[in-house]
């Protein structure tokens, strides 16, 4: 880019934000940056730290020794090798996500990005990233899949390759607002489909909430089904509490 059309471009963000000045993607209030939060909505973020369970990522609320496992990975280990995630899923996060997933806020992916890839470095090295699709009728709905958006964002970073088509959905399922565990799980079952090669890959794949693992566990079981390696999950937000499901 020559001088003058760099210095067009600074000029044209400029007179922009003069005069649709950015504000915070929660309370509206003007912020320096374009999807960036206010320090009040800030400081309201819970952000996710060890000490966590080594396998699902669930934080201890006390000390533990490295490579330690909650009760419910030791009782029943998931499919998937390793999850993390970036954030406690509460109010406010709630909020957050509706308005990126629901309300075409797709501005707030320059917010939500370093905070993903803070909690993937656990997670890393990977061969391929896959989002958690959505069928196409509600793709079509919706206008764009928020977790595509976050795989892309995730993969353009660590310049790893994002495979957007290789993992579908198949077949309409029910929205999982209410249901329960096993509910989700029979709803999702069979849901999914591999299109590409996977086989003998080590695989990140991406999903926006882990609520209980029911839509991650069908996904890497159709996943390992096709020949990989291995599947690492990552999430920007999970459930910690009973109460906050869905």
């Amino acid at each position: 880019m020559s001088k003058l059309a760099t210095s067009l471009a600074i000029y044209l963000r400029q007179t922009v934000d003069f005069i649709l000045p950015p504000t915070c993607g929660l309370c509206r209030e003007v912020v320096a940056e374009p999807g960036a939060l206010c320090s009040t909505c800030w400081r309201e973020v819970s952000f996710l730290s060890a000490p966590w369970c080594e396998c699902c990522g669930v934080p201890f609320g006390l000390p533990t020794e490295p490579g330690t496992l909650c009760a419910l990975c030791l009782s029943a280990p998931p499919l998937y090798v390793k999850a993390r995630t970036a954030m406690s899923y509460d109010d406010t996060c709630r909020k957050l996500i509706g308005r990126f997933k629901y309300s075409d806020q797709t501005n707030l992916l320059p917010t939500l990005t370093p905070w993903l890839l803070r909690a993937v470095r656990e997670l890393l090295p990977v061969d391929v990233i896959i989002p958690v699709p959505l069928h196409r009728w509600r793709l079509l709905r919706r206008k764009y899949n928020q977790s595509a958006l976050l795989a892309r964002a995730v993969g353009e970073a660590l310049t790893i390759p994002v495979e957007l088509l290789t993992l579908q959905r198949q077949r309409s399922t029910r929205p999982q607002v209410g249901m329960k565990r096993e509910e989700r799980l029979k709803n999702v079952r069979d849901a999914f489909v591999v299109t590409g090669a996977v086989a003998g890959k080590t695989v990140l794949l991406v999903d926006d909430v882990l609520t209980t693992g029911a839509t991650l566990e069908a996904c890497s079981e159709t996943l390992l089904a096709a020949g990989a390696s291995e599947v690492r999950v990552l999430t920007l937000a999970r459930v910690i509490k009973p109460e906050q499901i869905l």
